[in-house]
C-alpha cells in the first residue's frame, strides 16, 4: 500500500490543522524557515530566550495540543494516524521543556550558539540569500536585531548565575575566543563582508553602493559592537562564576532535566542505566572485533599501540592539498555506486556536493552535512574540515562518516523527506535526533554491502566510528548521572578508539554542552537493525531490503516507537 492509497488526502479539516501549525511555527521559528529555502521571514531574528518569547510558545503549543483533542485517532489513514503520534508527542514534550527547565539561562554553548549561526547566514555562503535587493535589506534587519539578541543573552546569562545554572569552565573558554573572532577594526575582512564581495549583477551600482555603504556601518556599529560585548561580559563576568563539574545533575532540578533529555533525544522510555549499560556492552563487543582486525594485519602491540600507530605513522597521511582529501571522497561515493542502485530504487533529486569547510569555523567543526533547499536551488553539502590536507589521516573512518554524513545517510533521508510532497509540511521539514541520526549511523554498518571496508585500516576506522556512538552511550550518562569528570570521560574514550586528546575533548565538552543528545545515534541505529533482522527472519524470502529501506524512509523522521508500529504494519501486510 502506497501513502496515496493509505489516504494522502484524509481529513481535510486535520490537514488544515497540520498546515496551520507549521506556518505558525516558521514564523515563530524563522531563522529554520530560512534553512528550510522559506524566504518570507529572513528579515525576523527573535530574542527567543526571553520569557516572553517562551510564553508565547508554550501558549502555541497548548492551544495546537487542545486543538489535537477534538480528532479521532483511531478513525485516521495510516498517513494521518503518523501525523496525529508524531505531533502529539513534538507538543507534549516541547510543553514540558518550557513549563519545567529554564534553558533560557544558557542562551548558547561552544556548540550550539546563534552567534556561530548568525556568521554562517551572513557569510554568503549559508542558508541566507544574497540575490536581490529585497535579500540584503532582509539581512540587515535581521543581523541588526542581533544586538538586541545579545543584550538579552547577557541578561539571562546572568539570571543564570542567580539560578545556579550556568555553564561548566572549560566551555566558555571555547567560547571566548569563538566571539573575538568575529570583532575586526575593518569591515572588508569582517566574515560578514561576504556578500557585498560577491553583489549580483542584477543589482544596478546605485544600488551596489548603497548596499556597501549600509552593510559596512552594519558592520562597524551593530555587529563587531555586539561581539565585543559578548567576549567581555563571557571573559570578566561570566567565566568567574563558572562551575568546576561536568555533568549538569549538579544544577537545580539537573536530575529531572536530564532525564527528560534522555526520553526527548532518544524518542524512547529507556532509562538511563539501560543505555549505560547497553553502550558498555557494545564497547565490549566492537573491542573484540578491533582486536581481530589488528591481529589479520600482524600487528603485535595492544590494541592502544594500534590505535597510536594508526594516528601517527605517516603512511596514513598522503594528501598534500584540500581538493585530495575532497577528491578522495568522491571516489568513495563512486566505488559504491553499482551497489548502491541495487539498494535504492528511490533516490533523491536534490543535488549534492562535497565541499572544505570555511575557515572561520573549520577549527571547531566536524564534518557534517548541510541539507538542500526543498526546491532544488541549493545542494546537500557534506561538509569536511581540513586544516591541514597534510595531517588529514585516511584511517580517520572516511569511509563510514561518507556513509554517514552524505550518502545513503543524511543526503537521501532529509532530501527524500523534504521532496515528498504527499507528507504534511511539519513533517517535511521536521527533524527526530534518533530517526535522523539513528538511520545514518545504521548506514555506517552498510560499509561491506556496498563494496568499501575492503582495506583492514578503513575497516578499523569505521569501527572507531561505531565503537566511538557506543562510547557516547557510556560517557553521556556517566557525566550527567554518575559524577563521571570531564577528563575521565576524555580518558575513557582515549583508550577506547583511535582519536587524537584534542579530537576526545571536543567530544566531551560537546556531551557537557547538549547533554543526551549524543544518545539518539546508537539507540536510533540498533532500533533499525533490530527491525531489519526480525523482519529477515519472520519474512525469509518475501524480505527485500530495497523495499525495507523505501520504507524506513519513506514517511521521513519520526519517534522510533511510531516507527516501529509503521514498520511492522508494513511487514504483515507482506506476509500476506
Amino acid at each position: 500500500m502506497n501513502k496515496k492509497q493509505a489516504g494522502g488526502t484524509g481529513d481535510k479539516l486535520f490537514a488544515q490543522l497540520l498546515d496551520n501549525y507549521y506556518e505558525q511555527d516558521l514564523k515563530l521559528s524563522p531563522l529554520s524557515a530560512t534553512e528550510n529555502g522559506d524566504n518570507r521571514y529572513n528579515d525576523l531574528l527573535p530574542i527567543d530566550m526571553t520569557d516572553g518569547y517562551r510564553d508565547t510558545l508554550k501558549t502555541f503549543y497548548k492551544n495546537y495540543l487542545d486543538s489535537l483533542t477534538g480528532f479521532s485517532r483511531k478513525n485516521m489513514n495510516e498517513n494521518d494516524g503518523i501525523s496525529y503520534d508524531i505531533l502529539r508527542r513534538e507538543l507534549r514534550m516541547n510543553i514540558e521543556r518550557l513549563s519545567n527547565f529554564h534553558e533560557n539561562y544558557i542562551p548558547f554553548n561552544q556548540f550550539y550558539a546563534l552567534p556561530l549561526t548568525m556568521g554562517q547566514f551572513g557569510s554568503g555562503d549559508g542558508a541566507q540569500p544574497f540575490k536581490t535587493m529585497k535579500d540584503y535589506e532582509d539581512w540587515i534587519k535581521r543581523a541588526t536585531a542581533f544586538s538586541v539578541w545579545a543584550d538579552s543573552a547577557i541578561v539571562y546569562f546572568k539570571k543564570g548565575i542567580d539560578s545556579n545554572i550556568v555553564l561548566p569552565h572549560s566551555l566558555v573558554v571555547k567560547m571566548i575566543p569563538q566571539m573575538e573572532d568575529m570583532v575586526t577594526t575593518d569591515p572588508e575582512k569582517s566574515l560578514f563582508y561576504g556578500p557585498i564581495k560577491n553583489i549580483p549583477s542584477s543589482i544596478d551600482s546605485l544600488g551596489a553602493v548603497k548596499i556597501k555603504e549600509e552593510y559596512t556601518k552594519l558592520i562597524n556599529e551593530q555587529i563587531v559592537p555586539s561581539y565585543k560585548k559578548l567576549a567581555e561580559f563571557l571573559k570578566n563576568e561570566y567565566l568567574p562564576k563558572t562551575r568546576t563539574t561536568s555533568g549538569i545533575n549538579k544544577l537545580t532540578n539537573g536530575n529531572a532535566y536530564y532525564n527528560f533529555l534522555v526520553r526527548d533525544q532518544t524518542t524512547t522510555d529507556i532509562s538511563p542505566e539501560e543505555i549505560h549499560q547497553t553502550g558498555l556492552n557494545e564497547v565490549a563487543r566492537i573491542r573484540r572485533i578491533m582486536d581481530s582486525v589488528k591481529n589479520s594485519v600482524g600487528f603485535t602491540g595492544n590494541l592502544s599501540a594500534f590505535f597510536e600507530y594508526m594516528k601517527t605513522d605517516k603512511k596514513f597521511m598522503p594528501y598534500k592539498t584540500p581538493k585530495e582529501v575532497l577528491d578522495a571522497f568522491e571516489a568513495i561515493h563512486q566505488r559504491m555506486q553499482p551497489n548502491l542502485k541495487k539498494m535504492f530504487i528511490n533516490v533523491p533529486k536534490t543535488a549534492f556536493e562535497i565541499r572544505q569547510t570555511e575557515a572561520f569555523r573549520a577549527a571547531s567543526a566536524s564534518a557534517e552535512y548541510m541539507q538542500g533547499s526543498a526546491d532544488g536551488t541549493r545542494p546537500g553539502i557534506f561538509y569536511v574540515p581540513i586544516l591541514d590536507a597534510t595531517k588529514f589521516n585516511t584511517t580517520s573512518g572516511m569511509e563510514s562518516l561518507f556513509l554517514h554524513e552524505a550518502i545513503p545517510g543524511h543526503h537521501y533521508q532529509i532530501s527524500l523527506q523534504q521532496e515528498d510532497t504527499l507528507l504534511p509540511k511539519f513533517r517535511r521539514f521536521g527533524g527526530n535526533n534518533a530517526y535522523v541520526e539513528g538511520w545514518a549511523l545504521y548506514c555506517e554498518s552498510l560499509g561491506k554491502e556496498l563494496g568499501l571496508y575492503t582495506d583492514p585500516y578503513q575497516y578499523m576506522g569505521a569501527l572507531g566510528d561505531e565503537i566511538h556512538r557506543a562510547i557516547r552511550l557510556v560517557v553521556d550518562v556517566a557525566i550527567h548521572t554518575k559524577g563521571m569528570t570531564r577528563e575521565e570521560a576524555i580518558k575513557y574514550m582515549m583508550d577506547n578508539e583511535p582519536i587524537s586528546e584534542q579530537g576526545a575533548t571536543a567530544e566531551i565538552e560537546r556531551y557537557m554542552a547538549i547533554p543526551g543528545q549524543a544518545l539518539g545515534y546508537k539507540i536510533g541505529a540498533l532500533k533499525i537493525r533490530e527491525l531489519r533482522n526480525k523482519y529477515e527472519q519472520q519474512l525469509g524470502s518475501k524480505f527485500n531490503i530495497s523495499d525495507f529501506y523505501d520504507e524506513i524512509l519513506k514517511d521521513g523522521a519520526m519517534p522510533l516507537k511510531v516507527l516501529e508500529a509503521k514498520m511492522d504494519a508494513w511487514a504483515e501486510s507482506k506476509n500476506k
